[in-house]
């Protein structure tokens, strides 16, 4: 089983055993695959602009493991090129929520009228940007980005109250992409 990536102009990839390393236009990115119950049966090695990520087994497990760190290089390479942008939607009907960012963390004040504030902490080294009615979070890491968005989209879950009446939230409007 063997997978290849073609690798960009403007991107440089450096693999150290099963550690690689990911530089390009917007910034550098580094993600560690060893496992030692995997390590003897994959394999990743660079040759000219390609990475080559095979197995010497043709087990299903492995073949999975194969596409999920070539799913994970793919992500790395457009994250230094291009970057990740989700955005998010804030709707509210009783009480007009406040969203600020301090300290990479994020305060959501007056959600259903509460007095406290609710707070959940920034991912990764992400960009966080509050306009008028959304959200907008940036950055090069596909899974810090995501991370940020589905915690806010979480601190905000209404419990114990009717879904068709209070439909006050803060959504995923649009995934990393």
């Amino acid at each position: 089983m063997k997978k290849i990536i073609e690798i960009p102009n403007g991107v440089e990839v450096s693999i150290e055993a099963k550690k690689i390393i990911v530089k390009g236009p917007k910034g550098e990115l580094e993600k560690d695959f060893s496992n030692p119950v995997f390590n003897r049966f994959i394999d990743i090695k660079k040759e000219q602009n390609k990475i080559i990520i095979s197995s010497s087994t043709e087990r299903r497990k492995f073949k999975a493991l194969v596409g999920t760190i070539r799913a994970h290089l793919r992500n790395m390479i457009k994250g230094v090129t291009d970057g990740y942008t989700a955005i998010l939607r804030i709707h509210y009907l009783h009480f007009p929520i406040n969203v600020t960012v301090k300290d990479k963390k994020i305060h959501i004040r007056n959600f259903l009228g509460e007095k406290g504030d609710r707070i959940t902490d920034i991912v990764g080294d992400v960009k966080v940007d509050v306009g008028k009615g959304e959200i907008k979070i940036t950055g090069i890491n596909k899974e810090d980005v995501g991370q940020t968005a589905a915690n806010i989209e979480q601190i905000c879950a209404v419990k114990n109250k009717d879904r068709r009446i209070f439909q006050d939230g803060i959504f995923i409007y649009q995934k990393p992409m």
